[in-house]
């Protein structure tokens, strides 16, 4: 089951169809409940933190206090080669959790930036981090799935998932109920990060930020797998 399918939706809110979509005081208000619509939201001296924190591992404590111990009584050459392997340990970690950020980063990098949402009955283009469940967003060849939904209408539509799936070949969408777990072999969902090659659609959105298929791939990026073995 790849991970994409596995995404957790059940706490996405799929609220009544209305022609003129959210009011903006609706959508506000639920932006509040469910926060911006980051699948991986950036944190402030992240790098900073988790480097100091590789400084709290149990065996950079005792090699800093063998390095203490060695100073003490003389024996600074071993100093020296006990601070060398303790540097090498915290710069492997760090190494390790930069490479991570970067690729939440490259995950950033298929997420649209604007989307066309309809809010009061008007069509409006919106930073996407504004989009909320329950919006109708449009969508038209060219454009980037802002979030996850279920196609409400669509005509001709193609999706490119390679994102999730690894899938090369653009997959045909169309509208019809939406039932079940929502999955990218399901032709009635979208996925944020996706991109329509060809056609128009309207989707409902059910899923944002870390709710989302990305976000859900983006957490498991961001998750330590367990000791390396140069830590063992």
């Amino acid at each position: 089951m790849s991970l994409a399918t596995t995404a957790i939706t059940k706490d996405s809110v799929e609220p009544p169809l209305s022609e003129l979509g959210l009011s903006q005081r609706e959508a506000e208000e639920r932006l509040r409940q469910v926060g911006s619509n980051d699948p991986s939201p950036r944190k402030r001296g992240a790098l900073l933190i988790e480097l100091l924190v590789l400084f709290l591992n149990p065996l950079v404590i005792i090699l800093l206090i063998a390095i203490v111990i060695s100073i003490a009584v003389g024996h600074v050459t071993d100093a020296a080669i006990i601070f060398v392997i303790a540097m090498l340990s915290v710069v492997i970690n760090f190494i390790q959790t930069y490479r991570s950020e970067r690729s939440v980063r490259r995950l950033r990098e298929h997420v649209s930036l604007t989307a066309s949402v309809l809010r009061d009955g008007n069509w409006q283009e919106l930073r996407r981090e504004n989009v909320v469940p329950g919006d109708l967003v449009r969508l038209s060849a060219g454009d980037l799935v802002p979030a996850d939904g279920f196609l409400v209408e669509s005509r001709d539509l193609y999706v490119q998932q390679a994102a999730l799936t690894g899938e090369s070949m653009p997959a045909e969408k169309h509208a019809r109920a939406a039932t079940g777990e929502p999955n990218p072999e399901m032709p009635n969902w979208v996925f944020l990060g996706t991109s329509v090659v060809s056609g128009t659609a309207t989707v409902r959105v059910t899923a944002t930020g870390a709710r989302t298929s990305f976000g859900f791939i983006g957490a498991k990026l961001n998750e330590r797998t367990g000791y390396t073995e140069f830590e063992r």
